[in-house]
């Protein structure tokens, strides 16, 4: 079964110097039908205007990934991320995934730099395995040439063929695609997927489907992506 949720029906939150779309109740947007789909509980589209960013605040027991599309964002948090001298400099760009485990409690503050340009990103929160965890940070890079025309695993559990580490019963797979090219996936249809287009268009399984649009499939054996024009889409495995 294929569901999909148009990008016309998410939430849309104006704060002037934040733009966001949710894909699930967040915030003051909230609708009981779209609390989030197994494990995955937030896909929220942001756009940060130039020179301002999120302020220092607090999260715990939650799996926290990015992905910047455009600009870049300046991550600095109480593990020392972002800091002088600290174990990673924290700032994340297109290409980028950030993984940011909040255990028994983080806080950290993201900020758009640029006077002159806007940064893209998509905030994603999934639901972890154990809560009371060590809070934990990590970014890799995954150039576009190799998400081109196929997907590639950019965040899972056991953090296999070079993924960020996820604690969670979840993996996260990145492609990009335009004209003849084409993807399957095998899928475990005891699991649910979940497509994300991020931007330009694709046919998932036959559906078209725009920018910020998604389709869950719940029991289907394959995913074929296919007739992209100019897309980059997140394909979710995620736990029931």
């Amino acid at each position: 079964m294929i569901t999909l949720r148009k990008s016309a029906e998410r939430g849309y939150a104006d704060h002037g110097w934040l733009k966001s779309f949710h894909s699930f109740s967040f915030a003051d947007y909230y609708d009981p039908r779209h609390m989030g789909v197994g494990n995955l509980r937030v896909i929220n589209e942001d756009r940060i205007a130039p020179g301002t960013g999120f302020g220092t605040h607090g999260h715990r027991d939650m799996e926290i990934v990015s992905y910047v599309l455009d600009g870049a964002l300046a991550h600095k948090d109480s593990m020392g991320n972002g800091e002088a001298g600290g174990a990673n400099a924290g700032v994340i760009r297109p290409g980028d995934v950030q993984r940011m485990s909040a255990g028994t409690g983080v806080r950290h503050s993201e900020f758009n730099h640029a006077q002159d340009s806007a940064t893209h990103f998509l905030q994603i929160w999934i639901l972890p395995e154990k809560t009371g965890i060590e809070p934990g940070y990590e970014q890799k890079h995954f150039s576009a040439e190799s998400k081109r025309g196929r997907l590639v695993t950019v965040a899972a559990r056991d953090g296999r063929d070079g993924a960020v580490t996820l604690h969670a019963d979840a993996a996260i797979h990145a492609g990009l695609f335009t004209g003849g090219e084409r993807a399957e996936l095998a899928l475990n249809p005891r699991r649910i997927t979940y497509v994300h287009v991020v931007r330009g268009a694709l046919r998932v399984n036959d559906r078209a489907l725009k920018a910020g649009d998604a389709a869950r499939l719940d029991q289907e054996t394959q995913l074929v992506l296919e007739g992209g024009e100019d897309a980059e889409v997140l394909v979710f495995d995620l736990a029931p």
